[in-house]
């Protein structure tokens, strides 16, 4: 037999493409987007605040001060159903913005009807449990107009309500969500999953895109971070609407400003900042803005209108429960608002987009 005599430069060839036939391909090589980390999880943009990871949360304590709370609320600030439903048929050929409750609005712009962050459940919180609303949907899930587009920004209870996913009656709309988010709606038949910065679009007049906020994900003991969260741009018609995912205030929004800017409505928590004594500072969160903060936000975005939201309907922290629209109003002209331009809804508030935006 004859024996095969190999070179030392064959030799180190040989072993050269070994090596690197072992090595990832350059595609996997490529630096993740910061908010990516490698185990699979997220993290808010570069730069955000950072909670103090020597706080502990203490339900006994939050419980005890959570019944120091009065639930009273002006008469007003409910629209009775039957006028809401009057409202809802009376404007079906406008484009419109009605405000269901905490963080679920419809928004009718064109043909596309959208609602964000359903919630129509009784509780916000696992099966029966977790903070009870004290004022119920503006009108019953059944009751609502045809649905095109399903936006949700994140997987907390107060805005993932699975019972409401499960009953919605228009499972045919196309779904818009972030990362991860898309194996719970298994019985809907155009699920989306973006990151930040990616978008689609929806008709001829309406492109959404997914934002980056300063939040976090969590449903469970075991998930925290496993999905992604994020803001809505939605851009129609020449005019830009961005409806926030809950938030706290972070150098993104400067950044966002610049790149989307300017924004003709903002919508923005307003509500649910307050966590003293448990968080060492009173009306402070990191997740969450105080009503001066999301009016910061509003004015990084370089925002013509804002409308705040996340309020007056659940007690999720330790404000009084109707102090966040005050402030709002307040502080606009310390942030370079007009007062007639730092808007607050009603319960069951029905407005047509041109009157918003005039």
């Amino acid at each position: 037999m004859q024996t095969i005599k190999i070179s030392a430069t064959v030799k180190i060839v040989i072993f050269t493409l070994m090596i690197l036939s072992c090595m990832p391909s350059m595609n996997s090589m490529e630096k993740k987007s910061y908010h990516h980390l490698s185990d699979g999880t997220f993290r808010n943009p570069e730069g955000s605040p950072k909670r103090n990871p020597n706080v502990k949360w203490s339900y006994k304590i939050f419980n005890e001060e959570k019944k120091k709370l009065k639930i009273e609320f002006p008469e007003d600030h409910v629209v009775p159903r039957e006028q809401v439903l009057k409202d809802l048929e009376n404007n079906s050929n406008n484009d419109y913005i009605a405000w269901i409750g905490h963080a679920t609005f419809l928004i009718k712009l064109g043909n596309t009807t959208i609602i964000t962050d359903p919630v129509f459940s009784k509780n916000t919180g696992p099966l029966i449990f977790g903070p009870k609303r004290y004022v119920p949907p503006a009108v019953n899930l059944k009751e609502i107009p045809p649905v095109n587009l399903f936006l949700l920004t994140h997987n907390h209870y107060d805005h993932q309500d699975m019972s409401t996913i499960r009953n919605f009656p228009y499972k045919d709309s196309k779904v818009m969500l972030p990362l991860k988010l898309g194996k719970y709606f298994k019985n809907y038949k155009d699920v989306n999953e973006l990151d930040w910065y990616e978008n689609i679009q929806v008709t001829n007049d309406l492109k959404v895109t997914l934002l980056p906020a300063v939040h976090w994900s969590k449903r469970s003991l075991w998930d925290t971070n496993r999905t992604l969260w994020g803001s809505f741009l939605i851009e129609y018609k020449g005019k830009k609407i961005l409806f926030a995912c809950d938030t706290g205030y972070g150098n993104i929004y400067k950044e966002l400003g610049e790149k989307y800017g300017p924004i003709d409505i903002t919508f923005i928590n307003i509500g649910a900042y307050n966590f003293y004594p448990i968080m060492p500072v009173k009306d402070k969160s990191v997740y969450h803005t105080n009503p001066e903060e999301a009016l910061q936000i509003a004015r990084d975005l370089k925002s013509k209108k804002v409308i705040g939201m996340h309020w007056g309907t659940v007690v999720l922290s330790l404000e009084p429960i109707m102090e966040p629209p005050v402030r709002f109003k307040n502080g606009a002209e310390k942030y370079g608002f007009k007062k007639d331009n730092v808007i607050t809804f009603k319960i069951g508030q029905v407005t047509k987009l041109e009157e918003i935006l005039d």
